[in-house]
């Protein structure tokens, strides 16, 4: 009998933390999930996000909902919270990302990235349902416009992603693992994918790698905050856990395991990590712990009509371009009366000297577009969300405040953007085109961007000095304990993160051995060697399934 509660506890329960559960568990390994928010089913997503109980997570205030939103210094930052993590209100994209992201040299010298991580791309793509959109919206016919008049027509493309099409509203039998998956309902296009899936058509990871792993036998705790992860005397970890959001009765326990996988999203794990390197329970942790922090050189902007109201329909994220190589820009639709988030939005200003006047006299010389921008009574129906990225090479440093909080400040490489003007360019071509004003956030005119995609701060080295974990995602200083999410990114991607994480959090646990067996790994520290994956002896998904695992292993 084990000596512990878990071979491995895993911290968090998104695209990172749902593969390391379940191909874990496909290995043999007792794994248990700590999850600091609640479970969703499809049926108890609100109709509207008006209602923040169920909306937003502020759990101090009693709001459980799987909206996060945080200021973190030099950024704002959008994400998720919830069993399942940001796949819950993601918007379903996966794309691969733009060449320079296996190129950046903060890590394009450990190995050929790009032709390692093919295989764990195809395979992610399997498991997350990708999918070409299938239908067109009204905003989509204006994107194709702008970017004909930018003579960029040729990169326009409607978007790949994780849903389940099929019929629409009509229930089939499982579409991807061989009857091993949940039923699965098609897309009706409301466009509620941002604020949760009220039918089961979104792919998300509750309905494949952590469906599958609670079917093999991994076990999800909601609920609960991990606050400290200490070495035990003789081997392995004590981790502990309360409540989350309890002020009193905060029910703290402590589990045990072997080995720890961090995978609370680039947040959580940063958060985490440097406190635990603060306190004293993991102080030999890398020095480079949150640098390289990213942001994906993101901005998000609005475009809202004063006369169409036909702009709440398709899916979360329906077509993007690219108007310049290195930026990529998609159009978003929120559905009908998901309005919460539009008093956020503000007459655009661009960057430069004295933004935060040049706001203010904007907003005195136009009082009517200013309260235009007040009034998000239908908003959703007559806006689209432009998110604008780039695969630039800046970046943000992490740290841990005096106050506990997790802030920012700008990092290596070229400053972090507080605006993209080529971004401001498409929203005001597509404001013009809709006969409508163009927005940004409140935010920016404080030269604080914002962003969906918070990545890196726990990135891949070599050594010590040069990255936070090993290129097979072991945190350095710290036999048994490893980073499988947003955090152990390395470079802006350019594209939605979500296919990234997951690729990546393949690829590292598909070198983990079967349970008992020699690991084919070399020693934490020894240097890179390209490895064989491992196969597991109690695959979760049928070998005829579209879903089925299939490894790059060498011929012998």
């Amino acid at each position: 009998m084990s000596a512990f509660d878990y071979d491995v506890l895993v911290i968090g329960s998104g695209f990172g933390g749902s593969v390391s559960a379940l191909r874990l568990t496909e290995k043999g390994y007792r794994v248990g999930v700590l999850e600091s928010g609640r479970r969703w089913n499809p049926e108890d997503y609100p109709r509207t996000n008006w209602n923040i109980r169920k909306s937003i997570w502020a759990p101090k205030l009693g709001l459980t909902g799987p909206q996060r939103i945080s200021l973190l210094g030099k950024c704002a930052l959008f994400s998720a919270a919830g069993v399942g993590g940001g796949s819950l209100i993601y918007g379903n994209t996966l794309y691969e990302p733009l060449e320079q992201f296996y190129t950046d040299p903060a890590w394009a010298h450990i190995t050929d990235w790009k032709s390692e991580l093919a295989p764990y791309f195809d395979q992610a793509k399997r498991m997350l349902g990708v999918a070409t959109n299938p239908r067109m919206t009204p905003a989509d016919e204006v994107l194709r416009e702008v970017s004909e008049s930018l003579g960029v027509a040729d990169t326009f493309h409607p978007t790949q992603v994780g849903v389940y099409f099929g019929e629409e509203g009509v229930t089939a039998s499982d579409p991807y693992f061989g009857g091993a998956g949940p039923d699965r309902t098609g897309c009706v296009h409301c466009a509620r994918c941002f604020t949760g899936c009220p039918y089961g058509a979104k792919n998300t990871t509750t309905m494949n790698y952590l469906y599958l792993a609670e079917r093999a036998g991994a076990q999800v705790h909601p609920m609960r905050t991990v606050t400290d992860v200490r070495p035990l005397p003789g081997g392995g970890y004590e981790i502990t856990a309360v409540r989350s959001g309890r002020l009193l009765r905060k029910q703290p326990r402590r589990l045990t395991a072997e080995q720890v996988v961090f995978a609370a999203a680039a947040l959580g794990t940063q958060k985490l990590l440097h406190t635990l390197k603060d306190s004293g329970s993991l102080p030999a942790l890398s020095p480079r712990l949150g640098e390289l922090t990213r942001t994906n050189s993101e901005a998000i902007l609005t475009a809202s009509s004063r006369s169409r109201t036909d702009f709440s329909q398709g899916i979360a994220i329906t077509s993007s371009i690219h108007p310049q190589p290195d930026t990529h820009i998609e159009v978003c639709h929120y559905g009908t009366g998901q309005n919460a988030l539009f008093p956020l939005a503000a007459p655009m200003v661009d960057g430069g000297r004295m933004r935060a006047l040049r706001f203010l006299l904007l907003i005195l010389r136009h009082p009517k577009l200013f309260a235009r921008s007040l009034d998000v009574r239908r908003a959703s129906d007559r806006s689209v969300i432009l998110l604008v990225m780039q695969s630039l090479d800046n970046s943000l440093t992490s740290f841990r405040t005096r106050t506990g909080r997790l802030s920012t400040r700008q990092g290596s490489g070229q400053p972090n953007p507080d605006w993209i003007p080529i971004g401001h360019e498409v929203n005001r071509r597509f404001a013009e085109a809709i006969d409508g004003d163009a927005y940004g956030l409140y935010m920016d005119a404080v030269n604080i961007p914002s962003t969906a995609h918070y990545i890196g701060g726990c990135v891949i080295g070599d050594s010590p000095e040069t990255g936070v974990v090993d290129p097979y995602q072991r945190v350095y200083g710290y036999p048994g304990l490893h980073v499988a999410d947003g955090s152990a990114i390395t470079a802006n991607l350019g594209v939605n993160p979500s296919l990234t994480i997951t690729a990546q959090a393949e690829r590292a646990m598909a070198f983990w051995p079967n349970r008992g067996e020699p690991d084919p790994r070399p020693e934490l520290g020894a240097g890179y060697r390209k490895v064989d994956p491992v196969a597991p002896k109690n695959p979760a998904v049928p070998g005829n399934a579209p879903g089925a695992l299939r490894l790059p292993i060498t011929p012998r």
